[in-house]
């Protein structure tokens, strides 16, 4: 057996050990409060704003909910974001090429990637109700008598 060989069947073991890590247990993120006052519209608008800085496209929008997919060379991902005047919910919808799968024990499993941008994405929005609910509670300063 050639060296060569012999190194690549040393190696694989290890490689495919290596793989498996880069899933991780697929749970959808917690809600994000809704500060109080915002409107179903400011609400669309804090979740589509969050969405397209992170590249996903909105592919389907309701009252209560955006769909939302991330495509990259080789791998699709697609959310669910349901919102009403308090809470939003992001929820798994299905992916390619992302290592999905669900164990013998009904454990969902993913790309460690997906759980990061699922992560950023919930902060993101979180930030951009908090500037809309900042800039829709401040008030005008008084205009100076002339």
């Amino acid at each position: 057996m050639s060296r060569s060989r012999l190194l690549l069947l040393l190696l694989l073991p290890l490689l495919l050990l290596t793989m498996a890590f880069r899933q991780v247990p697929l749970a959808d993120p917690p809600p994000i409060d809704v500060p109080a006052g915002l409107t179903a519209v400011q609400v669309s608008k804090a979740v589509k704003g969050a969405l397209i800085g992170r590249s996903w496209t909105v592919a389907a929008e309701q009252a209560d909910g955006i769909d939302a997919t991330l495509t990259g060379n080789d791998y699709t991902a697609r959310i669910h974001v349901a919102f009403d005047s308090k809470q939003i919910k992001i929820s798994y919808v299905g992916s390619t090429n992302l290592k999905y799968e669900v164990k013998k024990d009904g454990q969902r499993m993913i790309h460690t990637n997906y759980m990061g941008w699922m992560h950023y994405l919930s902060g993101d929005i979180g930030r951009n109700l908090e500037l809309i609910s900042a800039g829709a509670s401040a008030t005008p300063a008084p205009m100076a008598a002339g």
